[in-house]
């Protein structure tokens, strides 16, 4: 009997799978039954090869090796995956396997996920497509009873191919050219490049440039308090007559001059205020629906969650939980279709005052084809994230936020607009104008939903009789000074990354990005991750810095004069044409050639760039040399020079790190700075180390604090101690930072590092050599051949050394006795 083989992307759907169709036994890594086979991935099994995998004398990174554009791209099994691989690849091969149903992810990921497997497997049967918003039994069932044909996906599966195809040449390419540029002078020095990535670090960069240059200017501010009959109120002066201008500082209220603003104070002090006020109703429409960009920006700004984070919840309250429809999606609205479903899903909410709010709405027969809602036309693969319906039990607490974040938007996206009052009162003093503006929340409508610290206070103004003239009780002059432009939170990021139309020019980009900007929704909180991981942004409470080594980045790149990689054009660019091709309007050949005459580009620009200065923004340090005191010392792309040219030099990259410019000037002025970490050595792993500068010889050098002139060097006395050292039985053992170290420096020579074999080793297991002379065995240490193993640290006089685990001895097979050869008959 011939069965169909469903392939989930995770175990956990291929469970749900089972269970919303019924009637399936568990096999050990499997569900069967008469018709049908489910069997699942864990995400990708599939990746692309290396250049030294599919050609070996591309294993080099070189300029001579570059560009690498192969002809075809072959795949391998994801190391840690294979055995699941070899799974799925085993079921396609039974002989009763005639039907393939894709269940993986809906979207162009879960494609690849799924072409590539059936590629590596040389799979040719049949396919079908499973289409899933929701993961409720109910859903799961009408999916199945609609499966697409799997030629209906093909347009989707070219996009997929083609995006991790363009990434791969433009990420290694790119990647190698830079870095081959940057360790021209020795070393290696990594330096990522992607396609989304660094774009996304430009507008990052763009807006730390600015806040560096920025200079803050004074300005000042004129208030009035006035009194009448009711009571009083204060106001703020302004310029009737401002007009916009090409000063992005100026504002209506703003005084340059200190001497105009108290000029203002004499002019009104004592004086009557002739009173003019309008009042006007306005109102606010609910918020839409949330896509995931928007989710994300709203739970970073409201609970402080990275994008990853909430992608995470979003998920598993999708998947596990069954309580949100599909996340990854970059779509506000519903099908027109789905008027009912709402209807049911808002009856059944469980949170009491939603549940409240809802049924309100619905008795209301406010529950209609509002297209702020539904719209068929704006709908992408996926809709707008709303609630299934089923009851959000057993969630933690930031599950249970993230949820209440989503239905109580669905909810409120139904109910009327709010309604206002808003006052605003001009108060005229000797022909000077002040300001006083007055809001009131008249008829909550929508913000019901979300109570009424939603609104916020309201902000009243003391009623004027009609012709009522105010008294001028007193003024006051306020200085400010501007303020650098906002570093960007996570919430901001991800807007300019949806929204990065603004950057271009062309209308048609334009509109491209309005739909998917930088990256889609499903790996813009993998963006941010990986420039956090490749050391180019830092995370400090919910800003986004900039490092040393991102703007490097970016000055190199634009230095080279390939800024197509900066800008937020070509992602634009790539972005309209692959959404051209999933809906069949663009040839994926033709795609390709583009992608490659491109990667070509980048690297001859990269290669045919003429000497190491690299043209950019620097800003010079205003410090005293330590070699010969000339005051200054020059930027350039590589490195801080003395300005009197006395030889002394910072290098801004050490040992595949580069330096922060608040450590170069603790460097030169203390002539020592760290421990730091992110050091790498010449077999890539990393290290943590203190840096010192050599004031005779005007260089920089690593300190490890094993030479005597280092050891001389340490003030111990502030440095934490924790015991007696155990090899003298004189000084005492103290933490310097990168080591534990004993004082009795003149006799003594034990010295530990706090980091053996890439292991941390923590504090209490150095007590324990020191008390004890051995440690606990320590697991994850991480030999030279990169593999993990455990180990003691035995003292043996003034040395640490490691002490491994006694092997079991290997079982003795039996001797098998030689057979006699046979007798010749």
């Amino acid at each position: 009997m011939s069965k169909t083989l469903i392939i989930a992307e995770k175990p956990s759907v291929a469970r749900d799978l089972a269970k919303a169709l019924g009637k399936f036994a568990s096999k050990d890594d499997h569900f069967e039954n008469d018709s049908h086979i489910i069997t699942s991935a864990i995400g990708h099994l599939v990746e692309l090869c290396l250049p030294n995998e599919m050609d070996k004398k591309r294993g080099k990174w070189s300029f001579a090796n570059l560009p690498i554009i192969p002809d075809h791209f072959d795949l391998k099994p994801i190391e840690k995956s294979t055995s699941r691989l070899n799974l799925v690849k085993r079921l396609l091969k039974r002989a009763d396997v005639t039907e393939v149903v894709n269940a993986c992810d809906a979207g162009r990921e879960g494609e690849l996920i799924f072409h590539y497997i059936l590629q590596l497997a040389g799979c040719k049967k049949p396919v079908r497509r499973l289409w899933l918003q929701s993961m409720t039994p109910e859903a799961i069932r009408d999916g199945f009873s609609h499966l697409r044909p799997g030629t209906e996906m093909h347009p989707l599966a070219d996009a997929a191919v083609c995006r991790s195809e363009s990434d791969w040449l433009v990420g290694i390419n790119a990647t190698r050219a830079m870095t081959a540029f940057n360790s021209k002078g020795g070393g290696f020095q990594l330096t990522p490049v992607g396609r989304v990535q660094t774009p996304t670090l430009a507008i990052l960069a763009e807006r730390e440039e600015k806040i560096r240059a920025f200079q803050p200017r004074p300005y000042f501010e004129v208030f009035a308090d006035f009194g009448i009959a009711a009571g009083t109120y204060r106001g703020r002066w302004f310029l009737e007559s401002f007009k916009k201008s090409d000063d992005e500082n100026a504002r209506p209220e703003r005084l340059w001059d200190r001497a105009a603003a108290e000029a203002i104070v004499a002019k009104c002090t004592g004086k009557p205020g002739a009173i003019t006020e309008e009042k006007k109703p306005t109102t606010q429409i609910a918020p839409q629906l949330y896509d995931l960009t928007t989710l994300q920006r709203e739970a970073n700004s409201r609970f402080g969650l990275s994008a990853k984070r909430t992608l995470q919840i979003a998920q598993a309250l999708y998947e596990k939980h069954k309580v949100l429809t599909y996340p990854r999606t970059d779509s506000r609205y519903l099908p027109d279709d789905n008027l009912g479903q709402v209807k049911k899903i808002l009856a059944g909410l469980e949170i009491d005052d939603l549940a409240a709010h809802a049924r309100h709405a619905l008795e209301k027969g406010w529950v209609g084809l509002n297209r702020r809602v539904f719209n068929s036309a704006k709908v992408t693969d996926h809709f707008a994230i709303i609630p299934t319906g089923a009851s959000p039990r057993a969630l933690d607490d930031f599950e249970l936020k993230v949820y209440d974040m989503v239905a109580r938007r669905f909810v409120a996206a139904f109910y009327p607009v709010a309604k206002f009052e808003v006052t605003t009162r001009i108060t005229r003093v000797e022909n000077e104008a002040f300001k006083t503006d007055g809001k009131i929340l008249t008829d909550p409508g929508w913000l019901a939903v979300y109570g009424k610290e939603a609104a916020g206070e309201d902000e009243t103004v003391v009623p004027a009789a009609p012709g009522e003239t105010a008294k001028t009780l007193s003024l006051e002059t306020k200085e400010n000074e501007t303020r650098p432009p906002a570093r960007f939170t996570e919430a901001t990021l991800l807007s300019a990354m949806e929204g990065a139309g603004k950057l271009v020019d062309d209308e048609e980009l334009r509109e491209a990005m309005s739909q998917r900007g930088l990256g889609t929704p499903a790996t813009r909180a993998q963006t941010i991750e990986g420039l956090l991981l490749d050391g180019y942004l830092l995370r400090q409470g919910k800003e986004l810095i900039v490092t040393s080594k991102g703007l490097a980045l970016i000055t190199l790149l634009r230095g080279l004069g390939i800024q197509s990689l900066t800008s937020p054009e070509m992602t634009g660019e790539w972005e309209f044409k692959l959404k051209q091709m999933e809906h069949g309007g663009l040839d994926r050949t033709r795609f390709m050639h583009d992608i490659k005459e491109f990667t070509a580009d980048i690297v001859e620009k990269a290669k045919s760039f003429e000497g190491d200065l690299v043209s950019g923004t620097f800003r010079d340090l205003e410090i005293p040399c330590p070699k010969c005191g000339h005051i200054g010392f020059t930027e350039s792309f590589k490195a801080f020079e003395c300005g009197a040219k006395c030889g002394a030099i910072v290098w801004k990259n050490m040992s595949g790190r580069q330096f922060e410019r608040e450590e170069v000037e603790k460097l030169l002025t203390d002539l020592r700075v760290g421990p730091l970490e992110g050091f790498r050595s010449k077999l890539g792993r990393p290290f943590n180390a203190v840096v010192q500068f050599d004031k005779t010889e005007g260089k920089q050098s690593f300190d490890f604090g094993d030479s005597p002139d280092s050891a001389a060097r340490i003030d111990f006395s502030q440095l934490p101690g924790i015991g007696q050292c155990p090899a003298c039985k004189e000084g005492t053992i103290h933490d310097t930072g990168t080591s534990w170290q004993c004082s009795n420096t003149a006799k003594c020579k034990f010295r530990m590092g706090k980091t053996l074999c890439q292991k941390e080793i923590p504090r209490e297991q150095v007590e324990k050599i020191l008390t004890l002379g051995k440690t606990d065995l320590l697991p994850r240490f991480i030999s030279k051949k990169g593999k993990p193993f455990s180990a003691y640290l035995k003292l043996e006089g003034a040395k640490v050394v490691f002490e491994f685990e006694p092997r079991a001895p290997r079982e003795k097979k039996p001797a098998t006795p030689k057979k006699k050869p046979a007798a010749a008959r």
